[in-house]
This record gives structure tokens, C-alpha cells and sequence, in this order.
């Protein structure tokens, strides 16, 4: 008697054991629709306000063309308000080419690699992006804007310093459409290339 109770207790350890490891891929999976929502939200949001920018641009570039040509009354803070927003429009608008892989990329000769080689280039390549991301735009842009936050723009009611906050956010999102694309590739969720159709959106 002993020995069935035995038996039927290794079968449910058996069980269990088989249960945890199936929930394992089941969390990875719940964890990257996450990201699929989030990141759906961020182009959203971000597609909007670039969209906001570039309407913004043409009419301060309207206004600053008719106030000198035909009112013969030059606007000032035109100038600067149109260079500021073409800079932040360009910053963000880049950070949305992230977003779909829409960045250059020479691929000839990664192509001709094994889909291994390719797998290993591709997170080369996430991982660089988000090393520079983050050293370059998040630590670097802060630095920046905090050295030009108390510098005024003559003709606007911001400083320098504010404007520059953009490049901390820039480096932020590109750091997270990073990422999404390096575990999207590790889950075989994309291919480790991005093919034409992927790019052919943003282009």
C-alpha cells in the first residue's frame, strides 16, 4: 500500500514540475503583448504630436513669410520658434522611425548570413543602438539641458534648457523601441532583418 502512494505522489511532482515550466513561455508571452500595448500607445501618442509639430512649423513659417513680405512688419520670434520646433519634430519624428525599424541599414552582405549570423548581427546591433541611446541622448542630452536651463530665448517664454529636455526623451524612446525589437527578435516575434514591407511605411 505504501509503495502506490509512492507511485502516485512522483506523478503529481511530475506534474507540477511540467506546470511550472509551461507557465515560464506563457509570462514571456503575457510580458511582450505588454510591450505590444505600450509600444502601440507610444506611436499613437508620439504620431499624433509630431503631426501637432509639423502643423505648428508650417504656420509660424506661414506667419513669418507674411508678416515680412506683406505686412512689411517681420515677426521676431518666428525665427527661433520655427528653428526649435523643426529641431523637435526631426528628434521625435526619429524616434517613430525606431519605432518600425525604418533606420539605414546596409543589409547585402548580412543578408547572405545564415539566419544564426543574422540573429546575432540583428541583437548586435539593438544593443548598440541602445548603449549609444542611452550615453548619448539620455546621460549626454540631461547634461546638456541642465548646463542651458537657465538660458533664455530672447523672443520665446522658454529657456534653452527646456527645449533640450527633448533629447533625454528622444534617448528614452528609442531606448524602449530598442529593446521591444531585441526580445520581439529573440521570441522570433520579427524576423532578425527588417524586410521592405516593415520599412516601407515609414519611408
Amino acid at each position: 500500500m505504501d509503495t502506490n502512494r509512492d507511485d502516485d505522489a512522483n506523478p503529481r511532482e511530475d506534474d507540477s514540475g511540467h506546470a511550472g515550466e509551461a507557465a515560464e513561455p506563457e509570462r514571456i508571452f503575457k510580458t511582450f503583448k505588454a510591450l505590444e500595448l505600450i509600444r502601440g500607445f507610444t506611436d499613437r501618442a508620439l504620431g499624433l504630436l509630431c503631426i501637432v509639430l509639423f502643423v505648428v512649423l508650417v504656420v509660424v513659417v506661414t506667419w513669418q513669410v507674411v508678416s515680412r513680405q506683406v505686412l512689411n512688419d517681420p515677426a521676431p520670434w518666428t525665427e527661433e520658434a520655427a528653428r526649435f520646433t523643426f529641431v523637435i519634430l526631426a528628434l521625435l519624428g526619429a524616434a517613430l522611425v525606431f519605432s518600425e525599424r525604418g533606420h539605414i541599414a546596409v543589409e547585402l552582405l548580412v543578408s547572405k548570413f545564415p539566419r544564426t549570423a543574422q540573429l546575432a548581427v540583428a541583437v548586435a546591433v539593438e544593443v548598440t543602438i541602445i548603449f549609444f541611446a542611452i550615453l548619448v541622448f539620455v546621460v549626454g542630452g540631461y547634461r546638456v539641458a541642465e548646463n542651458a536651463w537657465d538660458q533664455q530665448i530672447s523672443t520665446l517664454p522658454f529657456t534653452v534648457g527646456q527645449v533640450y529636455m527633448v533629447l533625454p526623451l528622444t534617448g528614452l524612446l528609442i531606448t524602449f523601441y530598442s529593446i521591444y525589437h531585441l526580445i520581439a527578435v529573440l521570441l522570433n516575434g520579427e524576423r532578425p532583418l527588417p524586410s521592405v514591407e516593415e520599412t516601407a511605411e515609414v519611408i
